[in-house]
């Protein structure tokens, strides 16, 4: 077992470091927990039932004309009814109590931030900082996120597993996602959706500090060079892979909707050429 089992060491998963991931976590164990209720005393009647009814044991039982027993259909009927009814009940409950598009309570104030999934990079947006990074995501600990998330490109999935909650972004489509990191750290985030070449490396590091820390560096944010326009978007939409960090001092006004809706109404020439140019990738 600890040959097997040494690959699982680290498992982001099951080291989670929010709200929203602990609770899935309780989910993931108990879900497991009544699985094995079935699947160990299958395993020990494997090895049981050829040793106890092997023709050389000659306390055997042998009865042919057996057809029925009770208590047997009662257990193999029973236990997995109970099973399914309290998984059932539990899966219910807490998806309705996660619910992404839910907001999270808390005494802080949500912090809203606007995620792009492009080809092979992720672009996040802080709206009311005006700053933008691509490939690394900062957030102050113990604050409430708010994301709002589409894709200028085919459709992928924003997932941080050690905080929970996977969503997928599409192009045209607005997803929600609210999620708390209750502990400073660096975290992987990562695409779940094969989305073509890139795929592999398509990867973020979030970045979670104390506020002062944050607030700091929203400052240094302020003072990068690069502006993130119209046409610099364009040029960042072009498929590339293993993108470094980018910082983007400001944002213009609305870029994120205009990424969405130049997927729905398609009334701007500029938007709608990337978007053309971002589907041809694939």
């Amino acid at each position: 077992m600890t040959v097997l089992l040494a690959g699982c060491s680290n498992m982001p998963l099951l080291q989670p470091k929010g709200p929203i991931g602990k609770s899935e976590l309780f989910v993931i164990a108990i879900a497991f927990a009544l699985m094995l209720v079935v699947v160990i005393p299958v395993i020990v009647m494997a090895f049981w039932f050829p040793r106890r009814y092997q023709a050389s044991n000659p306390h055997r039982d042998y009865d042919p004309k057996w057809s029925h027993s009770a208590r047997i259909d009662l257990i193999i009927w029973l236990i997995p009814s109970v099973i399914v009814v309290f998984l059932g009940t539990l899966a219910w409950r807490e998806t309705h109590r996660l619910d992404p598009f839910m907001p999270i309570d808390s005494a802080a104030a949500p912090l809203d931030v606007e995620v792009v999934s492009l080809d092979w990079k992720w672009l996040f947006i802080y709206p009311e900082q005006n700053v933008a990074t691509v490939n690394q995501l900062v957030l102050p600990v113990d604050v409430p996120i708010s994301f709002r998330i589409t894709s200028g490109t085919v459709m992928t999935s924003f997932f941080i597993p050690q905080l929970g909650s996977q969503i997928y972004a599409m192009a045209g489509k607005q997803s929600r996602l609210h999620l708390l990191a209750d502990e400073p750290g660096v975290y992987a985030g990562q695409n779940q959706q094969f989305s073509g070449r890139g795929f592999a490396d398509m990867n973020f590091k979030v970045m979670v500090t104390s506020r002062k820390q944050f607030d700091a560096w929203v400052q240094a944010t302020r003072q990068a060079p690069g502006k993130l326009d119209q046409a610099r978007f364009e040029a960042l939409s072009k498929p590339s892979v293993n993108d470094p960090v980018l910082s983007f001092s400001s944002v213009s006004k609305g870029l994120f909707n205009d990424i969405v809706h130049s997927y729905r109404a398609m009334k701007k020439p500029g938007s709608v050429q990337a978007a053309t140019g971002n589907r041809r990738g694939h």
